[in-house]
């Protein structure tokens, strides 16, 4: 973070130095968990539904904090800056401030700091694309992205917060839960360049359809300068409710895909038997035409449009196409549950990616899953909910149980009540004995899962956070092991 004040930072949330706060401290990092302060932050006490951050304040300070964000008096003996509405609300002020003062620096003729701001939505892949982000613009200089899955209105002014005098690329991850969320977030962070990854079911329940998540994804490219001004909307190319967004953007459209049309795109695309993609990344019409390798590290032919989305933003910004393909072979997973693979000791390889769950991600996990088949082993996909489908939810199960015999996978287990429209959908599709079961609780699918895997067998767990699968991935990946795998197949 660019140090500031305490009494700036009061200045810019419009709060009041409380319990004898020194105006002149300087504050080097926000944190809202009292375990992770260190000398030098500021604690943001945000109230929460279990627990109340004013009642960590003690501890936020004992362990260095220089004071407290807080919405009350906290005492005479507790240094606070005391906000008049909510924390959350005044974060977004004080993220608001360093951005500028980082774009001060940018502004400055006589300094050579460029500063570049990527926002990235989509119905799938904002995290992993984000990670790829991050990756291929590190070779112009340090970058900040958030950790995890930090797109929402405390995740994205933290990571804007993060923000320090020499970062050149700050790439921020957008999520939305109803039109007008994304423009919010746009309106804080002001991106110059923004990709629209896909419009997909996750979420329709919230938004009634897939042209009212389009509305809302759409805002960041409406959010976008002009192009004179430098911004520079990419857009999907083989998403047609994507594509559509170029009339939506005063920016600069590029676009991306696998089609011969678009403007970054892959040519040749090659899986291997750890599912892992490899294409040519090449930019350009005939005549002007360049390319370079990439051979990826992540697992699912589905990384091919992250990456193209991630090559398009960083070649936007000005990086080089060879130095791009570099970074995205050497690109492994950064957040964890998201196609995170572990062979174990006896010879079965496990496949977390239940961080999160739609229709559209659960297919390209189960085309991963048929990829790195081994020879004289099979396939197991452990499905629980996806939620948030609202109506369809039922029929995106069922349909998900029917693809998954059309993959021919071989042992199909639906986990939980929400689920077991995937095992109905399975056995009318055609499995048949025991190929496809359904259980009532994640603890039944773990007993089952211990009993009958085998060596050479690939076990893919995938649902919806909230179903809570991810810990069984942990579990299961975990057998035999001292620790869990980092995310990539070990020898």
């Amino acid at each position: 973070m660019i140090p500031i004040a305490l009494g700036d930072v009061a200045a810019a949330t419009g709060g009041r130095l409380t319990g004898g706060a020194d105006a002149a401290a300087e504050v080097s990092g926000v944190v809202v968990d009292s375990r992770a302060a260190t000398g030098g932050d500021l604690f943001a006490a945000v109230p929460g539904e279990r627990v109340d951050g004013h009642d960590y304040a003690a501890a936020a300070l004992g362990a260095g904090a220089v004071a407290v964000l807080a919405e009350r008096d906290l005492g005479e003996d507790v240094p606070a800056v005391v906000v008049p509405g909510r924390v959350l609300d005044a974060l977004p002020a004080l993220a608001a401030e360093v951005l500028a003062r980082r774009r001060a620096l940018a502004d400055d003729p006589d300094l050579d700091a460029p500063f570049d701001v990527v926002g990235v939505t989509g119905s799938s892949g904002k995290t992993s694309t984000k990670d790829l982000l991050a990756a291929v613009l590190a070779p112009l200089g340090p970058v900040v992205a958030p950790p995890g899955s930090y797109n929402n209105e405390l995740g994205v002014p933290l990571t804007l917060l993060r923000v320090e005098e020499g970062t050149r690329s700050l790439v921020v991850e957008m999520g939305a839960r109803g039109v007008g969320h994304i423009a919010h977030l746009c309106e804080l962070a002001r991106p110059r360049v923004g990709a629209v990854l896909n419009v997909g079911s996750a979420h329709v329940g919230e938004f009634g359809s897939p042209e009212a998540i389009a509305v809302a994804k759409g805002e960041l490219v409406e959010s976008l300068p002009a192009a004179a001004d430098g911004g520079v909307a990419v857009l999907n190319a083989d998403d047609h409710r994507v594509a559509a967004m170029a009339e939506r953007t005063r920016a600069r459209v590029v676009t991306f895909g696998w089609g011969a049309d678009a403007d970054v795109r892959a040519e040749d695309v090659r899986v291997d038997d750890q599912g892992r993609p490899s294409f040519t990344l090449a930019t350009g019409a005939a005549g002007e035409r360049a390319a370079a390798a990439v051979s990826m590290q992540l697992h699912g032919e589905h990384h091919v449009s992250n990456a193209l989305a991630a090559a398009a933003c960083a070649l936007a910004v000005g990086a080089d196409l060879a130095d791009v393909a570099a970074a995205l072979s050497a690109a492994r997973a950064a957040s964890r549950w998201r196609m995170e693979v572990t062979e174990r000791p006896d010879g079965v390889v496990v496949v977390n990616d239940a961080y999160n769950a739609n229709p559209e991600s659960v297919r390209a996990a189960l085309r991963a899953l048929k990829a790195m088949r081994r020879p004289g082993g099979r396939t197991w996909a452990v499905i629980g909910e996806m939620l948030e489908l609202g109506d369809t939810a039922r029929d995106e199960h069922d349909a998900v149980g029917r693809y998954a015999v059309r993959l021919d996978v071989s042992r199909l287990v639906a986990v939980g009540e929400g689920a077991r429209p995937v095992h109905t959908g399975a056995v009318l599709e055609g499995s048949y004995a025991d190929e496809s079961v359904w259980v009532p609780e994640v603890g039944a699918a773990e007993a089952l899962l211990a009993e009958e895997l085998r060596p050479g067998d690939v076990v893919l767990v995938k649902s919806s956070h909230g179903a809570g699968l991810l810990h069984l991935g942990d579990r299961l990946a975990a057998v035999g092991a001292s620790a869990v795998g980092t995310g990539q197949v070990r020898p």
